[in-house]
């Protein structure tokens, strides 16, 4: 049976003059505060993305990487950007596919994040082919293993993060955060890291609780605890994008920075050849499995 793979992730305007038709997809038709657009727009700047932007090259490598490795036809698909998951569901029907894998560049199931994409994905195959999708991933013995490796032998206090969601979410038994809990002590166990916590990052400004505590609050609180070297691990996120970039590298870093502390962050997977090897395992393992009747 022929095979190809659809690896999906979130997306990024390419220039900064994309930022508010990337802004009005995400909020999918809601209203748009002026001020919530214009903080938006001046993060992509401060960050130098004028007229060409590094966050989609790196998922553009990792795709072509894993191509390779696999042997198989890979093709990106945005949810909120190009190309869409539509126009990578297309392309892999185009190389006569009879089935696909569908996998995300987001270990942790939520149905407010993963099944969107899974979503998207089913319409856009409407039956032409078995679909394969990876729901989660977040104890994968290789995301582990390069995480690990990340934070051992360090001197530091260890934050793992990930983008927060609304806490209504709890409400509906979603896994999404007893999952990053579970990454989270799995890669601490697996680096001998004893001393470690977790905090949420990246609230959006919806007016409702979202998940917690967040990253700046939590370095208050660390702070008054004596603590004063950080070393964070984003377990939510496998790339370098405007969340690590702007929410870490800037808001996180100056808050350390005016309590006094040292705040580092492990470098992110994108397309280490290590990191590339654990998608394509998955993925094998999902052609392994058989399809539900």
């Amino acid at each position: 049976m022929s095979t190809a793979v659809v690896l999906m992730a979130y997306g990024s305007p390419e220039r900064l003059a994309d930022v508010p038709a990337y802004y009005a997809d995400i909020r999918g038709g809601r209203p748009i505060a002026p001020e919530h657009l214009e903080d938006l727009v001046e993060r992509y700047r401060r960050l130098g993305i004028e007229e060409s932007s590094p966050l989609n090259a790196i998922t553009e490598q990792t795709r072509s990487a894993l191509e390779a490795e696999l042997g198989l036809a890979v093709f990106t698909g945005m949810k909120h950007w190009t190309p869409r998951i539509a126009d990578a569901a297309e392309g892999a029907l185009a190389t006569g596919a009879e089935e696909v894998v569908g996998l995300v560049l987001a270990p942790h199931y939520s149905a407010m994040s993963i099944e969107g994409y899974r979503e998207q994905l089913e319409a856009a195959i409407a039956g032409r082919a078995e679909l394969r999708f990876v729901e989660s991933w977040h104890l994968e013995p290789g995301f582990v293993a390069l995480l690990a490796d990340r934070v051992r032998d360090t001197q530091g206090h260890v934050i793992f993060t990930a983008h927060s969601l609304p806490a209504r979410i709890l409400d509906a038994g979603d896994p999404y955060r007893d999952q990053l809990l579970e990454t989270s002590t799995e890669i601490a166990s697996s680096a001998g890291v004893r001393d470690f916590s977790f905090s949420f990052q990246s609230e959006s400004p919806t007016g409702e609780p979202w998940l917690g505590p967040d990253i700046l609050d939590h370095l208050e609180a660390l702070h008054a605890r004596g603590v004063s070297d950080v070393l964070v691990c984003p377990v939510g996120f496998v790339s370098d994008h405007l969340e690590i970039r702007w929410d870490l590298d800037v808001e996180a870093r100056e808050k350390a920075a005016e309590l006094g502390m040292r705040l580092v962050r492990i470098e992110m997977p994108n397309d280490d050849p290590a990191f590339v090897r654990t998608l394509a395992g998955i993925v094998r393992r999902t052609l392994s499995v058989p399809s539900p009747a």
